[in-house]
């Protein structure tokens, strides 16, 4: 039985296409602070039903039904917000629990504890050409923190993660293990093409070419040749950029061939994953089980009760 909704959505992707028997309609992804539902619009007409575009926040009645397992929000009615409705495009974003600058702020002091200066000072050059897109941009388009500020929060996770395992092993080289951390991923930046609202809307042309590892790789060297940084010590961080997503089938260049590169892949997929069960886990009953999560090996996943979903994280 469907379930009737009338309420507020921002467009994260918006497509017009064809069915069978080339009728269009309007394939969205629909999202707010709590998740994304898929959207179909039947019979569309640009002309009667308006123009929608990634960023734009609507008002949609329709009935949420069940399609292949998932929830499917089949729009009747949909249009524009007006200033008459109060209600603003943050509001409906799903966002890091910490401010930009918060965690931005959290990062800085991480590279000030460098002992190394050479990596301090690259690692230092590279955030800071980045600074203003790492206050709000997201670490992914679809799946792991593809959230508004996910970049710096999935960064500032996999970095308490790996303080753990340096208390517990004398052997990792801090210093190199932080700074690989801290510059993994902002070549994301270059990855995605952004919405207003801060969310990925999809890849750009270098995002779909090249990808964030190579290009993050090459950022490195460049940086390291304007700054005069010894280039045995950037070529550790390239190649914690190029292998940290462990295995070739991944999308690794190569795989990790030291010890700080290791840790750095492992941590990244534990992070990834946790994100990810959390907030499957976080969409059922407890005693239930989740749809099967294609990126988590087509598993489907118990919320057992024990402990609150998705509790607030100690970043400080």
């Amino acid at each position: 039985m469907a379930n009737t909704t009338d309420g507020f959505w921002l467009v994260k992707t918006a497509d017009k296409k064809a069915n069978v028997k080339g009728a269009a309609y309007l394939d969205m992804v629909l999202c707010s602070k709590t998740g994304e539902i898929n959207g179909k619009l039947w019979d569309y007409s640009e002309l009667t039903h308006g123009i929608y575009a990634p960023g734009d926040l609507v008002k949609i009645r329709g009935s949420v039904t069940q399609f292949n397992g998932n929830d499917q929000l089949r729009v009747e009615k949909i249009r524009h917000v007006n200033d008459n409705d109060g209600v603003s495009v943050t509001d409906f974003v799903p966002t890091a629990e910490y401010s930009g600058e918060m965690m931005l702020g959290q990062v800085m002091n991480i590279i000030a504890s460098v002992k190394d200066e050479d990596l301090k000072q690259l690692t230092y050059a590279l955030v800071k050409d980045r600074e203003k897109e790492l206050l709000f941009w997201p670490a992914a388009f679809k799946l792991h923190h593809a959230i508004r500020g996910g970049l710096l929060y999935h960064t500032l996770s996999i970095i308490r993660l790996a303080e753990g395992v340096c208390k517990i092993y004398p052997s990792v080289d801090k210093d190199l293990l932080m700074c690989g951390i801290i510059v993994h991923d902002l070549c994301k930046i270059d990855e995605f093409q952004i919405s207003p609202a801060g969310l990925a809307a999809g890849y750009s042309v270098k995002g779909e070419l090249i990808g964030h590892l190579v290009m993050g790789a090459v950022k490195i060297e460049m940086k390291a040749k304007e700054l005069g940084i010894n280039e045995d010590k950037a070529m550790l961080l390239q190649h914690m950029v190029i292998s940290h997503h462990g295995e070739p089938d991944f999308g690794a260049a190569v795989r990790p061939m030291f010890l700080e590169a290791e840790i750095l892949s492992q941590l990244d997929t534990l992070d990834a994953t946790i994100y990810e069960i959390t907030s499957a886990v976080g969409d059922v009953k407890t005693g239930e089980f989740t749809p099967r999560q294609w990126a988590l090996d087509n598993r489907k996943l118990y919320n057992h009760g024990r402990k609150e979903v998705a509790p607030k994280a100690e970043l400080e």
